[in-house]
């Protein structure tokens, strides 16, 4: 193997060592003056802020407004679904409401129609129960006056064969007697 040649990593070594003295020269300079760091990045900041100040006062848009006014849009969007919600609901509130009406006039007209059947049911009923009492009336009075004439027959036939014997010797005497 060849030994490398010295004077080709003289340069590197340079090289490396002047980066590590670099290294700690930009910190020691950025160290010993803090306060003027502080103040450009101060700066900075400042001119920054200035600017979007700036910017916002000239175009007229401010960020912050902006948001509250998406907020109050969203708010109103979200009022008018809901009330865009409870009106269909309202809606359909009333809709089974009258139906419910509806069925409940359904029910009082049926009701009605059998308040008025039953009615005239008890008025037949009534007009039909006077009507068997009279039959019941007249029949007794029938049974009244057949039991009336069955007894008045009875007794007649005792006087009613009286009145044919009577008729029967009337007959026998005339067809006796000549003449």
């Amino acid at each position: 193997m060849t030994q490398p040649n010295p004077t080709i990593l003289q340069p590197r070594r340079t090289v490396a060592l002047l980066a590590e003295d670099a290294q700690p020269n930009s910190i020691a300079r950025i160290g010993s003056q803090p306060i003027a760091l502080a103040a450009g990045i101060l700066l900075v900041i400042l001119a920054g802020a200035a600017s979007i100040t700036l910017w916002r006062s000239y175009t007229g848009a401010a960020p912050e407004l902006d948001r509250v006014v998406a907020a109050r849009q969203f708010q109103a969007r979200a009022v008018q679904v809901a009330s865009e919600q409870l009106v269909e609901k309202t809606k359909g509130l009333e809709v089974s409401q009258q139906e419910s009406i509806d069925q409940l006039q359904l029910a009082q007209d049926q009701l009605q129609t059998v308040r008025r059947q039953l009615a005239a049911q008890q008025a037949d009923t009534k007009r039909l129960s006077d009507q068997v009492a009279a039959l019941s009336e007249a029949v007794d009075t029938l049974r009244q006056s057949f039991a009336s004439a069955q007894s008045a027959e009875s007794s007649p036939p005792a006087r009613n064969r009286s009145i044919r014997t009577r008729a029967v010797r009337t007959y026998q005497k005339r067809t006796k007697s000549p003449g």
